[in-house]
């Protein structure tokens, strides 16, 4: 086991994560903007303390999570605040799965209600008569004064992981470690009541209902449109949005339409892959004066690292190995290598106050093969299961996807194990072209990485692809690509 990187754990907060949201939205500035909907900090909170009368009313245990079927919208974020307030925490779920797979969900919380904005009406009867249990429609929610009722130990929220990898996982969030990720973020984004926070990720989502829950606590505005895409994108440059986040794909996206242009972001966050340097220069080009992070995290506990801002700057003139990093620990985080190999490299793991899947001592698990530089910097080999063994070798996918990525002639890769009779497994990639209609010369992209990587880690098949298979939240689904190739 490596030593430990970073801070020592503090002492317990006492803050609620209600209660920071209760003070920051005391006010009569805008709080919400949905479209043509817009709500005070005072009508937000009024809103939600209607929300906290009409759960009470369902007969719900206290305390036991609520699944919902709810949108990014005015009326969940009351819904959510109230709950939170209330004792009656809401669990969003993702309403693109298939009333099959939310039932599955639905079942496991145990609870006898599932609730649903209108919209999501006959899904919600779809999915609680597989269930076996009732629905709830959420009424237009009258106003009526509210303060909340909440111990640093109960739960605010329940967000589920993805679930690529099978059945989405709780992660109950308390509500003295959502206080104190929303003051750790919040910092590091620099969000304070003269922010516009703009989100496009599905609510359900640790960058949906997750980032806006920082912004709640920080007093800012938010906004947000139902999913990514480049008209949503210009939606939010036109309500004027300060602060964001995405994943790099997305970035490449709006870049490759000419829309990636925002004069008014200041602070833009993202994760989930790292970013070439190309791409970073020219998204400082059309967004001046813009703050990039990057994030590693996860809906059981985020951030865990951190690339700062002047980390960014400092890739851009001359340092580009650090966008290959996820930063260094984030303030008030420990980190260490768990049973690290030769190389370095083994499970990271994490131990701070705002992480919350975390064991008896406070350590967060993340499943994500890494190493820790000499200078601090956390490098991700991907996750432990996409792990390939090539004849005894590890390679680790994230690795290789980095350096092939760094070609210019690719815009995007991911690397995969398959089968193989002799070996066990061996490496195989599939590259999205940095130039549609074109073919990388495989010989090439196989020289430039031997240059950088052992033989063993070099694929020996690539596949062109026109894009990469990845779920509503921008996560490559491996697995997929593993049963095409």
């Amino acid at each position: 086991m490596s030593a430990p990187i970073g801070a020592g754990r503090t002492e317990r907060a006492t803050a609620t994560w209600s209660a920071l949201v209760a003070a920051a939205c005391n006010h009569s500035r805008p709080a919400v903007r949905f479209g043509d909907l817009e709500w005070s900090g005072h009508e937000l909170l009024d809103r939600a303390g209607g929300a906290a009368a009409w759960l009470e009313s369902l007969g719900h245990t206290p305390g036991l999570a609520l699944p919902a079927l709810v949108a990014s919208s005015a009326d969940a974020l009351a819904l959510v605040i109230g709950g939170a307030g209330s004792g009656h925490p809401i669990a969003p779920l993702g309403v693109r799965m298939t009333p099959k797979e939310l039932a599955a969900v639905v079942v496991a919380t145990c609870s006898p209600v599932l609730v649903a904005q209108s919209e999501f009406a006959e899904l919600a009867r779809d999915v609680a008569e597989l269930a076996g249990c009732r629905t709830a429609v959420v009424p237009p929610l009258t106003p009526r004064s509210w303060f909340p009722r909440s111990e640093p130990d109960d739960i605010a929220i329940v967000l589920h992981t993805s679930g690529t990898t099978g059945l989405p996982k709780p992660v109950p969030m308390c509500q003295w470690r959502l206080a104190a990720r929303a003051r750790v973020n919040g910092a590091l984004c620099a969000l304070d009541p003269e922010s516009f926070y703009g989100g496009s990720a599905p609510f359900h989502h640790i960058a949906g209902l997750g980032n806006m829950s920082v912004a709640l606590a920080a007093g800012a505005l938010i906004t947000g449109v139902p999913s990514f895409t480049v008209d949503g994108w210009r939606l939010l440059r036109e309500w004027g949005i300060t602060h964001t986040s995405m994943v790099p794909a997305m970035l490449e996206m709006l870049l490759a339409s000419g829309e990636a242009h925002q004069e008014s972001l200041r602070v833009l966050q993202y994760g989930g892959a790292p970013i070439r340097a190309a791409t970073l220069s020219r998204i400082y080009q059309a967004m001046p004066g813009v703050r990039m992070l990057n994030m590693f995290g996860q809906t059981e506990g985020s951030p865990v690292s951190v690339l700062t801002p002047e980390e960014h700057q400092e890739a851009v003139a001359g340092r580009p190995e650090l966008l290959g990093s996820v930063g260094r620990a984030a303030p008030g985080v420990e980190l260490q290598i768990r049973e690290p190999g030769p190389d370095g490299a083994g499970e990271v793991h994490a131990r701070g106050d705002h992480l919350f899947a975390v064991d008896d001592d406070g350590w967060l698990a993340t499943g994500d093969l890494g190493r820790i530089a000499s200078d601090g910097y956390l490098y991700l080999l991907g996750r432990k299961h996409d792990m390939i063994i090539r004849g005894g070798e590890n390679v680790h996918p994230l690795e290789v996807e980095t350096v092939i990525i760094s070609h210019p002639d690719v815009a995007d890769a991911a690397v995969v194990g398959v089968p193989d009779a002799r070996l066990g497994q061996t490496v195989v990639a599939f590259i999205v072209p940095a130039r549609p209609g074109t073919v990388p010369d495989s010989d090439k992209l196989r020289t430039y990485v031997r240059e950088q990587l052992s033989g063993f880690k070099v694929p020996v098949r690539w596949h062109t692809v026109d894009s990469l298979p990845r779920n509503p939240n921008g996560k490559l689904l491996r697995r997929s690509l593993g049963e095409d190739s």
